[in-house]
Formats: structure tokens, C-alpha cells, sequence
């Protein structure tokens, strides 16, 4: 339903607040919008007698709740069930009440497991880490000649472990990830839903936290996906490069991978994410050097060592070549699900060209479903590689012609011409590992995706 169309049921509303049939299909229009906003000036309106029925009123309140309205939801939920408790936590909280607003969330919890807010809870907890904080304590303290403030007893730069806390980019959802649905809904299902809901999976004995390796060609979207699995989890999210581990000192690199691990325990929900996995994870027996075995030993240890608690912490790993990771990842409780991250088919890459076309001057006329056709076997990378050779003739044309020229089709076919899919070298490579070396099936989904595209 358009806005217009519910501003003037909230027009009409005002002048007859009283009318049941009107009032509820205001509500209904709300509810279908997810308005909000529209939904509290009509509760303004005609008070709580607006609801209904029982139905109506918890689709209300689950609205209101998801846009931290919680005023209205005072208003509308009765006073000890679980919708106000939350409420009147998150209102305590923000009063600077912590423990008080812990106790109503706990019972609120307990008594609806499906209002557990993972972000929420870390605020009552108290989970706040500044390393920013301790580095300043730290020079204070050697300035001040006391030595004891020292954060570490060997060389492993704080700093190493303080950059990953700070997400150099915004925090990203599934909406602005195009494609992958089948491989959104095994990460969603099996990851998701356990970080979001612990309570309730604790039930059922179902613990959060594991390992996933994603692979697939380059470009294809397996760190997109990452990034924005911990936005759907509301977590922590640390992206470790290679040299935030790799040291030249023996026993370094150790040290560090473990300040990593450390770092995201204690600050859990977090995801920690492993691009080019195989660096500090390929396989020992190609390893002409003792010090890389060990620092895939302590990998080991730290994904399911003894006496580690990984509850709350997602280890997520990326790589293009899963047959050079180590084997001993891949067992129960480690790496144990594996996931596919194919190249896009058509419907995929006609979502994300119109991901990549979104708020860019466009001419009348630019088909991103006819560019989708035209782009068999290009990744994610290439289709952003090829609006953005696009966008270069365009703006070449604009400054020729001294105003702005709007990217049209023609600047979109001529990018074609130059850009090429980077994908079949990999998915050649990956045929034969998939035919020849595929021990207990691990490639199945490479041959399958092999033979539904004719690439066999």
C-alpha cells in the first residue's frame, strides 16, 4: 500500500477515531508496511482499544519492539508479560539502571525465549572493551616509571590485536548480499538462529558458536558473506588478515593467533573470519618448515583445545583452494560445515547488478536482467568490475560533453567488450579435484553445480 494511501487512513482516523472497521484497517495497513511510526500516531489516535484482537496486538507489539518503541509497547502489552518486561529493561538501561534492567530482561527472557537479544544482553553484562583504554593505561604507566602495567610479557604488538576491534566498514546484512540464497539459508539455519536465540537452543541442547569454511572462485562473495553473517548476528566482527598472525620471530605467530582467540571469548558474540584460510592452515605434510606445523597445531587447539571455551564465538574461514587446507580442519567441531559459494547464476546476477546500480545516475532503459543474460559464469567481482567500467565511459561522456551523461545501455555493452568472467580457471581446477580427489564427497556440490551449468 502506498504512503498517500496511509496518510489518509490516519487523516480519517483523526476525524473519527472511534471507528472500529476504520481502526483496524489502519492497523493492517501498518503491519503490512512495517510502519512503525504510522502505527504509534494511530495508537496516539485512538488509544489501545485500536487492537483488536490478540493476534493483532502481538504483530503490534513484535513491530514496536523491533523499532525499540518502548513507550508504546507500555502502552499496549500488559504489564508483567514478557513484551513489557523487555520494554521496561531497555528503558532502565538507558536510565543507567544496569542491574535492575538485567533482572526484568532475565524474566522477560524466561518467559518468551524468542525476545533474546544477543547485543542487549552484552550491554547488561557490562562486555565493554576499549584496548584504546589499556594502551593509554599502558604509557601512563611506563612513563610513570611502573613497569607492572605492562598488557603482555612478550613482543606481540597490542596494537596487532586492537585493530581488529574497530570494523573498518559498516556493518551489512543478507538484504545487501545478491544471490547465494541456498548457501544464506544453511548459514541462517545452522548459525544464525543459535547466536540469536541461545535460550531457546539450549533446550534442545543445540550450542552456538563452530567453524565454517566457505570456498569457491575468487570474487564469488565468500567475505561479503562473512561480513554480513556477524550484521545478522549482531556480533563482534574481526576480520584477521595474514599479517595480523604471521611473524618472523619463532613462537610469534602462536602468540598471536592466540591474543586473537582470547580477544573474541571474551567479547562474545563475535565472529572471527579467516580470508585465505590455507596461509595458516594448509596441509602439514607439505610443510618444509617445523615452525608452520606448529602454528596450524595451535590453530587446532584453539578451534577445540581442551581447555577452550568457544561458546559465542564463530570461527568462520574463507579459501579458493580447499584441497591445500589441512584435513584435520575439517573434523566435527572445527571446520565441520563446509560451504560451497558458487558463481552466480542469472537470477543471482540480476540481483546484484541492481545492487550495484542502486543510487547511481541511470538512463532509461538500463536492463539489468538483459545484462544478467549476458554475463554467464562472471563472478560477483566481475559484475561490479563491469558497471564500474560503465560508469568510466560515462563519466568520459560527461566531461566531454560538459554536463552529466547518465550511465545508459550502450556505456553498459561497451563494458562487456572489455571485461572478461575470471571464474573458469578455477572451476577447471576444481573439476579435477572434484572427479579425482573427492574422498567422502567433500566436492559434491562443485560437481553438482558442474553438471547443472553444462561446465563438465
Amino acid at each position: 500500500m502506498p504512503d498517500t494511501s496511509l496518510d489518509d487512513l490516519l487523516t480519517a482516523l483523526a476525524a473519527s477515531p472511534s471507528n472500529p472497521a476504520l481502526g483496524m484497517l489502519v492497523v493492517n495497513a501498518c503491519l503490512a508496511e512495517a510502519d512503525a511510526d504510522a502505527l504509534g500516531r494511530a495508537l496516539d489516535l485512538s488509544g489501545i482499544a485500536l487492537l483488536g484482537d490478540a493476534t493483532q496486538r502481538d504483530a503490534a507489539l513484535r513491530l514496536l519492539l523491533e523499532h525499540r518503541d518502548d513507550e508504546r509497547v507500555l502502552q499496549v502489552a500488559p504489564p508483567d508479560s514478557a513484551a513489557a518486561l523487555f520494554a521496561r529493561a531497555r528503558l532502565l538501561l538507558a536510565e543507567g539502571d544496569r542491574d535492575e534492567a538485567r533482572g526484568l530482561y532475565q524474566q522477560a527472557v524466561a518467559l518468551n525465549p524468542a525476545l533474546e537479544d544477543a547485543s542487549l544482553a552484552s550491554e547488561l553484562a557490562g562486555k565493554v572493551i576499549s584496548f584504546a583504554n589499556a594502551r593509554r593505561q599502558h604509557a601512563e604507566g611506563l612513563r610513570a616509571g611502573n613497569a607492572q602495567t605492562s598488557l603482555a610479557n612478550d613482543d606481540t604488538d597490542a596494537d596487532d590485536v586492537a585493530r581488529l576491534l574497530r570494523a573498518p566498514e559498516p556493518r551489512i546484512g543478507f538484504e545487501d548480499v545478491g544471490g547465494l540464497d541456498q548457501v544464506k539459508h544453511q548459514i541462517r539455519r545452522r548459525i544464525i538462529t543459535p547466536f540469536l536465540k541461545p535460550s531457546l537452543f539450549e533446550r534442545f541442547k543445540r550450542r552456538s558458536g563452530g567453524g565454517i569454511l566457505l570456498y569457491g572462485p575468487p570474487g564469488c562473495g565468500k567475505t561479503l558473506l562473512a561480513r554480513a553473517t556477524a550484521g545478522e548476528c549482531r556480533a563482534r566482527f574481526y576480520n584477521v588478515t595474514i599479517t595480523d598472525v604471521l611473524d618472523m620471530y619463532i613462537g610469534e605467530s602462536e602468540r598471536k593467533l592466540h591474543a586473537i582467540f582470547e580477544t573474541a571469548r571474551r567479547t562474545a558474540p563475535a565472529v572471527v573470519f579467516f580470508d585465505e584460510v590455507e596461509a595458516i592452515g594448509g596441509k602439514r605434510q607439505f610443510s618444509r618448515e617445523a615452525t608452520s606445523a606448529k602454528l596450524v597445531s595451535q590453530f587446532l587447539t584453539e578451534l577445540d583445545g581442551f581447555a577452550q571455551n568457544n561458546h559465542g564465538v564463530l570461527i568462520l574461514g574463507a579459501t579458493n583452494v580447499p584441497w591445500a587446507v589441512d584435513a584435520a580442519f575439517r573434523r566435527p567441531g572445527r571446520f565441520d560445515r563446509v560451504l560451497f559459494v558458487p558463481p552466480p547464476d542469472e537470477a543471482a546476477r540480476r540481483a546484484i547488478l541492481e545492487l550495484l546500480l542502486r543510487d547511481r545516475p541511470l538512463a532509461d532503459g538500463v536492463d539489468a536482467g538483459e545484462l544478467a543474460r549476458l554475463t554467464s559464469g562472471y563472478s560477483g567481482a566481475d559484475l561490479r568490475n563491469l558497471v564500474e567500467t560503465g560508469i568510466d565511459e560515462a563519466i568520459e561522456d560527461s566531461i566531454e560533453r560538459g554536463r552529466e551523461s547518465p550511465l545508459t545501455m550502450n556505456h553498459l555493452r561497451a563494458a562487456l567488450k572489455d571485461t572478461r568472467s575470471t571464474t573458469l580457471e578455477w572451476l577447471t581446477t576444481a573439476r579435477n579435484h572434484a572427479r579425482y580427489a573427492n574422498q567422502g564427497g567433500q566436492y559434491d556440490e562443485v560437481l553438482e553445480f558442474l553438471k547443472q551449468h553444462g561446465a563438465g
